[in-house]
C-alpha cells in the first residue's frame, strides 16, 4: 500500500484540527467534569485526552529519533496545560511533516513499545496509527461531553474537510 506524503500532512492537520475543537470544548468544563470518572482506561475526559497527548509525543520522538518521552504525568497536570504542550506538539509535528518526502514514508523504522518488544513499521503506517489512535479516543471524550449533557463538536474527517474547503 502507497500513501503519499501529503495525505499523511493532510491526516495530521485533521487531527490538530479535531483535537483543538475538542480542547476548546472541554474548556467549558469544571475541574470536576473533567475528571469525572465513566470507568475506563483512562477513566475521564482529562485522562483520555492526556493518553492520546501521552501516545502522540511518544511517537513523535520515536520518528525523530530522540529519546523516549514519558508516557505519564503529574496528578496536577491540568486542561490549560494539556492544551498549550498539545498545541505546541502538533507544530512538532507539522514540521516534521513538512520535511518528508514520499520516499521517506516509506522508510522503516525499529522501535520499542513502553514494553520494551522490538517492532519494526514503516513510517506511514506509524502516521496513520497515530491519527487513528487519536480519532478513536477523541469519539470516546466526545461521548463523555454527552453524557455530562453537552453538546460535542462536529470532528468527523469529513466536517474538516468542508471545514478546510470553506477557508479556501
Amino acid at each position: 500500500m502507497h500513501v503519499s506524503v501529503d495525505t499523511l500532512r493532510g491526516h495530521l492537520d485533521y487531527s490538530s484540527w479535531a483535537t483543538r475543537r475538542l480542547l476548546d470544548a472541554a474548556a467549558a468544563l469544571s475541574a470536576a467534569e473533567l475528571r469525572r470518572d465513566f470507568g475506563t482506561a483512562d477513566k475521564s475526559l482529562l485522562g483520555t485526552l492526556t493518553h492520546v497527548f501521552g501516545a502522540d509525543r511518544i511517537w513523535l520522538a520515536r520518528i525523530q529519533g530522540g529519546p523516549p518521552e514519558a508516557f505519564t504525568f503529574p496528578p496536577a497536570f491540568d486542561l490549560g496545560e494539556l492544551a498549550r504542550e498539545w498545541t505546541s506538539l502538533g507544530e512538532r509535528w507539522k514540521e516534521w511533516a513538512g520535511g518528508m518526502t514520499d520516499d521517506g514514508v516509506e522508510r522503516e523504522l525499529a522501535y520499542r513499545d513502553i514494553k520494551g518488544n522490538a517492532w519494526v513499521s514503516p513510517i506511514w503506517q506509524i502516521v496513520l496509527h497515530v491519527v487513528n489512535h487519536g480519532t478513536h479516543h477523541r469519539g470516546q471524550a466526545a461521548g463523555f461531553l454527552r453524557a455530562m449533557g453537552q453538546a460535542p463538536p462536529p470532528l468527523d474527517l469529513i466536517a474538516f474537510f468542508r471545514a478546510t474547503a470553506a477557508r479556501g
